[in-house]
């Protein structure tokens, strides 16, 4: 399984419900990985996507623990069990974990390759993605030139899991 994510450099994704920052290339490079894809995320990321509407183009499976919560065009499920058992019909390297803070910490140690857009920057914040640089398991396999927007530079990190 895959997870995809920008962060800062203290590891920041978001804050009050809202990404630190919209950079147009992320975006396209987000599109690009998970168009045709399974996405997994949670109720609140799902109510910050344009209209609260699940991705186009995706299978979205959403978590919530609200049994009740239904979601038009979408998969819900309510536990990690669930949704093991939901992916099951899955190739596991189309799918992609894409937040938010509680997801991305209940699946990693499921997840073998982080697409992750470092940011060189430090935003206020109040949701964070685990430090995958102080985690052994994880390692660079990839590193873009240095981009930028506007003032803000960034990498497109591969990160793996060592076997």
């Amino acid at each position: 399984m895959n997870l995809i994510v920008a962060v800062d450099e203290n590891w920041a994704i978001g804050n009050k419900n809202e990404l630190l920052i919209s950079i147009p290339a992320d975006h396209k490079f987000f599109r690009q990985e998970t168009t045709g894809k399974v996405v997994i995320l949670g109720r609140k990321t799902l109510e910050t996507f344009p209209q609260g509407l699940p991705l186009k183009n995706r299978t979205n499976i959403i978590m919530s623990t609200n049994k009740d919560y239904r979601v038009k065009d979408a998969v819900v499920v309510h536990d990690l069990a669930e949704l093991l058992s939901q992916i099951e019909k899955y190739n596991t390297e189309d799918v992609y974990v894409v937040g938010g803070e509680s997801v991305y910490r209940l699946l990693l140690p499921y997840c073998d390759v982080a697409h992750v857009t470092k940011i060189d920057h430090a935003y206020e914040a109040d949701a964070y993605f685990p430090d995958l640089d102080a985690m052994p398991e994880w390692k660079i396999t990839a590193d873009s030139e240095e981009q930028t927007y506007f003032d803000i530079t960034y990498h497109f990190l591969k990160y793996e899991r060592v076997k």
